[in-house]
């Protein structure tokens, strides 16, 4: 299984580490989609920026 992460709202303005986790999910900029792997290191990560995030379950 994997997650399919796209970014929805700006980093900018928002807190460093906030931003250091989203780029260390390999997004950039708004709209830009990437698939991770369904661990719990990833889960964590998005759960810091859910609110910046939108997820969906990919099956490989």
């Amino acid at each position: 299984m994997a997650i399919k992460i796209k970014l929805i709202k700006s980093i900018s303005g928002r807190k460093k580490s906030h931003i250091a986790t989203v780029k260390s999910l390999g997004l950039d900029k708004i709209g830009q989609t990437v698939v991770q792997p369904d661990n719990d290191a990833t889960k964590g990560k998005i759960n810091a920026v859910r609110y910046l995030v939108e997820t969906a379950e990919v099956s490989e």
